[in-house]
C-alpha cells in the first residue's frame, strides 16, 4: 500500500508540473507496449574479425521511436565536410558483442579490511556493435565502477564477481581491441591536435610512419577536428586554447588511432555546454555507424542527446533499475507509475525519481511557501519508494526476461576469437618519448625557459654582488660564501619546474594505463630529453657566475665546475620527480621541495662545520644525502686543492689549510672526483627509486595502506574497550 500510495502521489505532481492537457512522451500503463526487438542481434556466423558489419540498429531505432507516442527528439545527423563523410564511410570497424552477467563489484571496506562494500549488485546487460549503450545514473550510483569492471580496468582495491563475455567468450579485451577514455582529458598543453595524435599513433603502433600520418589524418576526420588540427591544444599568446568540446574530441581521437573495436568512455559530456555535448554525441553516433561498439557513462542529457542512445542501463546505489532500448525505460516508468511529462526531458526525469539528493531539495521547499512563483513542496516523493517500485517492476516485467533470453542467445555459442594488434618496441618508444619531450621543453615557458631566466639573474645577482673579491688569504672566506650562495639558490629556484613535472607524471599515468608506455621507457625518455636543457642551464648559469667571481682560471676547473652544477640539478630533478609523483599537486610539491632544500642547505657544512653537528639525524643521515654536502665540498676542493697563499713574504700556506678554518675539505686531489661520483650515484638512486614508486603502483596501493591502518585501530580499539 505504500508503494502505491508513493506512486500516485508522485503521478500526481509530475503531472502537476506539466502542461494543463498533462500529455505524456508515452502512453499511460495499460497501453499497447512494444518489447525490446533482437532484430540487431549479429549471427556469428556470418561475423568475422576483419570484415565490414553492417547493423540496422541505428535506423530500426529511429523507426521505432517515431511510430510510437514518443515524438522522437534525435536530430537529423549533419553530413558535414566531404572529408569527414569520406572517413565514415572508409572507417568500417569490425565491433565487439559485450554481454556482462550477474556483475557485482566490491571494494576493500576501511573497517574490515575486506571486499564487503558492494559498487555493483548483479548488473546484467549487453552492448551489441554499431550502437551507443549508456550507462545513467546519479552520482555514486557505480557508473564509471561498472564501466572499468567490464573493460577490465577494475584497481587492486576493487573485485569483480559474475561473468563478462566477449563475443561470447569468457576473454579478456586483448591489447588495441578496446579503447577507453576517462573522465578527465589530460592532453600536452603545447602539442598541436595533429601532433598529440601522430605521437599516440608512434607510441602505440608499430609500422613505418607514413601508415601513421594516414591513420592520423583518419582519426582527425572521424572526430571532426580537421578545423583545429594545426592549432595548440592549450594555446599561446597569439591563439586561444582549444575549447572543452574539442579537447574532449581529441581525447577520444586519441584512442581510435588503433581502430579499436569498442570503445568506453567515462562521461563524455563531463562539463561540455548543450551546444557541444549534442556535437559531440552526434559524432559518436556517426562513429558508431561504422561498427565500433560504444559504451559510456552519463549523468544526464538533453532530450536530443537522449534521442540518440540505443540502449541505456540505468543503475542507482549499484542497483540496475532498468536495461534496454531507450523507448521502452521511457515505457518501464510510466508502467511503474513515473511517466514523463512532455516539457521535461527524459534523463531529468529519471535522475529526479532515483536521485536521493532530491529528498533534501523537497524538505528544504516544505519549510517555505512561495506562492508567486509556485509551490516547490508540491515535488513531493519517497525516493527510496520510488526506487524500490522501479526496481520491482523491472524484475517482473518482459524486459528484463528478453533481456535475460538476449544474455542467453549471444552466449550459447562462442563467435570470433579477438586478436591483439602489435605494439610500438620499446626502443622505438624510448625514441618517441625523447622526441616529444623535447620538443614540448623546448616551447614550454613551464620547463626550463623560465629556470634558465632565474638561474641567469641569480648568477649576475651573486657574481656582482661577490665581485671583485681578489685572491688573497682574506678572500677565502668571501668566495666560499659565493660559491654556498650559488648552489644553494640555483637548486632552491628549480622548485619553479615543479608544474610541469605534475604534468609529466600525469601523461605518464594516463598513458601507461592505457598501455600506450611503460615505466623504463617514461623514465629513460624524461632522462634523455631533459639533459640537453638542463646542461644548457648549467653552462650558461656557471659561466657567468664563474668569470664574474673570478674563480681558477683553469679550463680543467671551469668544466668540473659546471659538470658539478649539471651533476647536482640532474640528482634534483630525480628528486622533483618523486615529489611531484608522491603529491601531485603543485603547492604541496613546492612546499615539501623548499622544506627539503632549507635542511639540505642547513646540514651542508657551511653554517656549521659537519664534524660540529649533533650526529644523530643531522650528520647522520641529514648531511650524507644533502646535494650541498657534496657540491660545495667538491666546488672548494676544485678551487683550493693545489694552490697556496703567501703569509708574509717568505712563508706560504696551502690552500686546503687556508679553507679549513670556515670548511671542512680533503686534501687530496681525488676528492673532489668522489663527491661528483656520490652526486652521480644520488641521481642515480632517485631514479630508481621513482622508477619503484612508479612500477609498484604505490598510489594506487595507499588506499589499501590506509585500510590496513583503520583496520588496525579499529581491532586495538576493540582490544582496549574489551579490557
Amino acid at each position: 500500500m505504500e508503494v502505491v500510495a508513493s506512486s500516485d502521489q508522485y503521478r500526481s505532481s509530475s503531472s502537476s508540473a506539466s502542461s494543463p492537457a498533462r500529455r505524456y512522451y508515452l502512453p499511460k500503463p495499460g497501453a499497447l507496449r512494444r518489447p525490446i526487438s533482437f532484430e540487431d542481434s549479429p549471427d556469428w556466423d556470418d561475423i568475422h574479425p576483419d570484415d565490414t558489419i553492417h547493423l540496422a540498429t541505428a535506423a530500426s531505432a529511429s523507426i521505432s521511436i517515431a511510430s510510437s507516442a514518443y515524438p522522437s527528439p534525435s536530430p537529423s545527423l549533419p553530413q558535414g565536410s566531404s572529408s569527414a563523410s569520406a572517413a565514415c564511410r572508409d572507417r568500417k570497424v569490425a565491433g565487439v558483442t559485450l554481454v556482462w552477467k550477474d556483475l557485482t563489484v566490491s571494494s576493500l571496506a576501511a573497517a574490515t579490511n575486506r571486499f564487503s562494500d558492494r559498487l555493483v549488485k548483479s548488473s546484467n546487460g549487453y552492448a551489441l556493435p554499431a550502437t551507443l549503450t549508456v550507462i545513467m545514473g546519479p552520482a555514486r550510483s557505480g557508473k564509471s565502477t561498472l564501466l572499468r569492471a567490464i573493460a577490465g580496468r577494475l584497481s587492486s582495491t576493487e573485485r569483480i564477481y559474475g561473468e563478462v563475455f566477449v563475443n561470447g567468450a569468457k576473454s579478456p579485451l586483448p591489447y588495441g581491441s578496446y579503447g577507453y577514455v576517462d573522465r578527465d582529458d589530460v592532453l600536452i598543453e603545447s602539442l598541436t591536435v595533429r601532433e598529440m595524435l601522430y605521437f599516440s599513433a608512434l607510441l602505440q603502433l608499430p609500422g613505418f610512419l607514413s601508415s601513421k600520418k594516414a591513420i592520423v589524418e583518419d582519426a582527425i576526420a572521424a572526430m571532426s577536428l580537421g578545423d583545429h588540427a594545426d592549432k595548440l591544444i592549450g594555446g599561446n599568446c597569439f591563439m586561444t586554447r582549444l575549447p572543452t568540446g574539442e579537447r574532449r574530441r581529441v581525447s577520444i581521437a586519441r584512442e581510435l588511432v588503433m581502430r579499436p573495436h569498442v570503445l568506453f568512455i567515462d562521461e563524455p559530456l563531463y562539463n561540455l555546454d548543450s551546444v557541444s555535448a549534442l556535437l559531440l554525441m552526434v559524432t559518436l553516433k556517426k562513429l558508431a555507424s561504422t561498427g565500433c561498439t560504444i559504451i559510456f557513462t552519463m549523468y544526464q542529457s538533453s532530450t536530443e542527446v537522449f534521442g540518440l542512445f540505443d540502449r541505456i542501463c540505468l543503475l542507482s546505489n549499484g542497483n540496475t533499475l532498468f536495461f534496454g532500448e531507450t523507448l521502452a525505460c521511457l515505457q518501464h516508468f510510466s508502467n511503474a507509475g513515473f511517466p514523463c511529462p512532455i516539457m521535461q526531458s527524459p534523463s531529468d526525469h529519471f535522475l529526479r525519481a532515483i536521485n536521493t539528493d532530491f529528498d533534501r531539495i523537497i524538505a528544504m521547499c516544505k519549510n517555505f511557501q512561495q506562492d508567486d512563483q509556485g509551490d516547490f513542496s508540491s515535488v513531493s516523493m519517497d525516493t527510496a519508494v520510488a526506487i524500490r517500485t522501479l526496481e520491482a517492476t523491472y524484475k517482473q516485467s518482459a524486459d528484463s526476461v528478453a533481456v535475460e533470453s538476449m544474455i542467453a542467445k549471444l552466449t550459447e555459442k562462442e563467435g570470433p576469437c579477438l586478436k591483439g594488434k602489435g605494439r610500438a618496441s620499446d626502443a622505438a618508444r624510448i625514441v618517441v618519448l625523447t622526441w616529444r619531450s623535447l620538443l614540448i621543453m623546448s616551447r614550454d615557458w613551464k620547463y626550463f625557459w623560465i629556470r634558465l631566466v632565474l638561474y641567469m639573474l641569480i648568477a649576475v645577482s651573486i657574481g656582482t654582488i661577490f665581485t671583485d673579491i681578489g685572491h688573497s688569504l682574506s678572500s677565502v672566506m668571501v668566495r666560499i660564501s659565493a660559491i654556498f650562495a650559488f648552489v644553494s639558490f640555483v637548486i632552491l629556484l628549480s622548485a619553479s619546474g615543479v608544474p610541469a613535472q605534475i604534468d609529466e607524471v600525469k601523461i605518464y599515468s594516463h598513458e601507461e594505463a592505457n598501455r600506450h608506455s611503460g615505466t623504463m621507457v617514461f623514465l629513460l625518455g624524461n632522462l634523455l630529453s631533459s639533459i640537453p636543457f638542463l646542461f644548457l642551464v648549467s653552462i650558461l648559469s656557471s659561466l657567468v657566475f664563474y668569470f664574474l667571481i673570478g674563480l681558477r682560471n683553469e679550463f680543467s676547473s671551469l668544466m668540473y665546475f659546471v659538470t658539478t652544477i649539471f651533476v647536482c640539478l640532474l640528482a634534483n630533478e630525480a628528486l622533483m620527480m618523486v615529489i611531484s609523483y608522491i603529491w601531485l599537486e603543485t603547492y604541496k610539491c613546492t612546499l615539501t621541495l623548499v622544506f627539503l632544500h632549507v635542511i639540505m642547505m642547513l646540514v651542508a657544512g657551511y653554517l656549521r662545520i659537519r664534524e660540529n653537528l649533533p650526529y644523530p639525524v643531522w650528520t647522520y643521515p641529514l648531511s650524507f644525502i644533502s646535494f650541498h654536502t657534496y657540491a660545495v665540498q667538491g666546488l672548494v676542493e676544485n678551487e683550493y686543492v693545489g694552490t697556496s697563499f703567501a703569509v708574509g713574504q717568505i712563508r706560504t700556506i696551502p690552500g686546503v689549510q687556508a679553507v679549513r678554518g670556515s670548511y671542512d675539505i680533503s686534501s687530496s686531489p681525488n676528492a673532489k672526483w668522489v663527491n661528483l661520483l656520490v652526486l652521480l650515484l644520488m641521481a642515480l638512486g632517485y631514479r630508481i627509486l621513482l622508477y619503484l614508486l612508479l612500477r609498484l603502483d604505490v598510489r594506487k596501493n595507499a588506499r589499501r595502506l590506509g585500510n590496513w591502518r583503520s583496520w588496525w585501530s579499529s581491532v586495538h580499539s576493540a582490544a582496549t574497550g574489551a579490557k
